[in-house]
């Protein structure tokens, strides 16, 4: 089974942050389509702290690690998006809890727990067009990547980096499906029939940091 570490751990909460940062004209614009607009920036703003306390992050173990940022996101974040994504990193530092290292199965875990605290926090599940209907769906081929793995030993998804393309392309297939869902949760559902016809910005924005993670694994070094 491919190993990751807690460099790779790094590596990918980076990568979020600044692709939260780098994209708040286009995840606001998605949002404002249904919703108030606000969640580029108010996830930009909370990511742009975590970016300027980089160094200074707990680093004892990928868990501590994840909660620090959890408690940044919380505090950072405004809207709705602070507790759900901050939920979301906490959740993930427990499925960790223990682990020194980090491998496949623990990303997976990782994923379940953030969107099982979603899921929790936001009184949201799946089909509900939120962030949970990228997030699950793209947990959800990683772990069939992975089992595929380990009963092949080989496949077109080996590795780290191929890994991160199959969870990438398995999120934006499920966001791009949220655009004929009616919303069930958040602001946009307030508009009803109205928010048919666009995709869920959260969904959106998950897909697009998949896909960033993806591109930037396969060129690292």
């Amino acid at each position: 089974m491919p190993s990751t570490t807690a460099s790779d751990l790094e590596f990918v909460v980076r990568t979020i942050a600044r692709t939260a940062v780098d994209n708040e004209r286009e995840f606001g614009e998605l949002d404002a389509v249904v919703g108030d607009g606000d969640f580029g920036y108010s996830l930009a703003r909370g990511f742009e702290i975590v970016l300027a306390d980089w160094d200074s992050l707990d680093r004892g173990s990928p868990s501590a690690f994840l909660k620090k940022v959890a408690l940044v996101i919380s505090k950072r974040v405004g809207g709705t998006s602070g507790p759900l994504w901050g939920t979301a990193f906490l959740r993930a530092a427990g499925a960790v809890n223990d682990r020194s290292e980090l491998n496949g199965e623990d990303a997976v875990a990782m994923l379940r727990a953030a969107a099982e605290g979603i899921k929790v926090r936001g009184k949201s599940d799946l089909g509900d067009k939120t962030l949970l209907d990228a997030l699950i769906p793209m947990t959800d081929a990683l772990e069939n990547a992975l089992a595929n793995e380990r009963k092949s030993g080989e496949g077109p998804a080996a590795g780290p980096a191929g890994l991160a393309r199959v969870a990438a392309s398995a999120a934006r297939t499920a966001a791009e499906a949220t655009t004929p869902m009616i919303a069930r949760r958040g602001r946009p559902s307030y508009t009803g029939e109205r928010s048919i016809g666009s995709p869920d910005a959260g969904a959106m924005a998950v897909a697009i940091m998949a896909e960033r993670v993806a591109d930037e694994w396969a060129v690292r070094t």
